[in-house]
């Protein structure tokens, strides 16, 4: 393995012992952290020695090194790794470790994440763990979320999508708030629901959409407040529809009870990205705070909104009272990774339409991937909560 100089100086800010054996816990993936930089690359040794060197420096001066039983605590505000539009930290970014996931383990952490529709005596349950008398979704019909379908692999957690008729699947047939009803059949899902909320930072996920006609999604929910940072669909059928594994589409949505079109987006963009989003990974950046947010792919600028846009396109484009303030994006957030079926786009109607874009020996599985490398929180000062810190 190699890494960059750039990355051993950002080590070498770390003042503690516990500080610098967190960062050596994720310290196989950081060396991608700047793919782009100049940064002249050093061996694994040397850069050990530096990183040493450094901690002992540090530890020898300003405390005394624990006991190396002692357990590692999660550090919540460690520079380790910084966005991939501001690796020089110009933003003062500190990285939330408790929102933070770089699915190196061999386990999900389960106090991060809720895996919706876990398995309990043969049967999907639908219950949250912080919230056990909450209604908890089961997917957009025809698919259906299960507990089943992901796995760690190769440092990602990757989502799946499954040709799965055989599946207990829910017997009630809902209307969706949007859309027509339809029975859940055929087709089985992931969803995994962070059970930590924020509000503002420097949101950062790099991942690979699933090349069928099924979304890989991202995106979150605070109290009737719904922020959408993608919905990528990475093949279609229909006729008009070649553009969607090109789309970047993401949207901020108003739940407010009494609105007329409660639900819909009070702010939306669709942005042709000139890529197909299930080709490879990419990164996704998106900073939110009280001034507004701004979208980047792969470290370039694509969209810069201020809540003045969102007021003024919510007036003009959606069914709203008079005087009615559409910037909403101000309250906490919990964050979504999850896969479903949009009707409206085309549903996959066997395992060989499912199927029709996988690798060869990959077509009779009836798995398709959502492949995310890691998801990235990080926050300034004044925005962390006391429970994060």
């Amino acid at each position: 393995m190699r890494v960059h100089v750039i990355g051993v100086i950002q080590y070498m800010q770390l003042r503690t012992y516990n500080q610098w054996t967190t960062v050596m816990a994720i310290f196989p993936k950081y060396h991608t952290a700047a793919p782009n930089t100049s940064a002249r690359p050093i061996s694994m040794a040397r850069a050990l020695t530096l990183l040493c060197t450094s901690a002992c420096m540090f530890s020898c001066a300003q405390e005394p090194v624990p006991n190396a039983s002692e357990p590692v605590r999660e550090i919540a505000n460690i520079p380790a790794v910084l966005p991939h539009t501001d690796q020089a930290n110009e933003g003062g970014w500190i990285y939330n470790a408790v929102v933070s996931d770089e699915f190196e383990g061999d386990t999900v952490d389960e106090d991060r994440w809720f895996i919706v529709g876990k398995f309990e005596d043969g049967k999907p349950v639908y219950k949250h763990p912080d919230k056990p008398n909450k209604w908890v979704w089961k997917g957009r019909a025809p698919s259906q979320f299960s507990g089943r379908n992901y796995r760690l692999e190769d440092g990602k957690l990757v989502l799946e999508t499954r040709w799965e008729p055989d599946f207990p699947f829910e017997e009630e047939v809902r209307k969706p708030h949007f859309g027509e009803a339809l029975p859940y059949e055929n087709i089985t899902t992931a969803c995994f629901i962070s059970r930590k909320f924020f509000t503002y930072g420097y949101i950062e996920i790099k991942s690979k959409a699933a090349d069928a006609e099924v979304t890989s999604a991202f995106w979150s929910m605070g109290d009737q407040i719904e922020l959408d940072f993608f919905e990528q669909f990475g093949s279609h059928r229909m006729e008009g529809k070649a553009h969607l594994d090109r789309e970047l589409w993401w949207s901020l949505r108003d739940w407010q009870r009494g609105l007329p079109e409660a639900g819909k987006p009070v702010y939306t963009e669709h942005k042709d990205l000139g890529f197909n989003v299930a080709d490879e990974f990419h990164i996704y950046g998106f900073e939110w705070d009280e001034n507004g947010f701004k979208y980047y792919v792969d470290g370039e600028l694509i969209s810069t909104v201020t809540p003045d846009d969102v007021r003024q396109w919510a007036l003009e484009n959606r069914d709203v009272p008079a005087g009615y303030d559409g910037w909403i994006a101000s309250r906490p957030i919990s964050l979504w990774l999850d896969q479903e079926t949009f009707p409206w786009n085309g549903v996959p109607d066997s395992l060989e339409d499912l199927e029709m874009n996988s690798p060869v020996g990959e077509k009779e599985d009836g798995v398709v991937d959502f492949e995310i490398e890691y998801v990235r929180v990080w926050q300034k000062p004044q925005h962390i909560l006391p429970e994060h810190k």
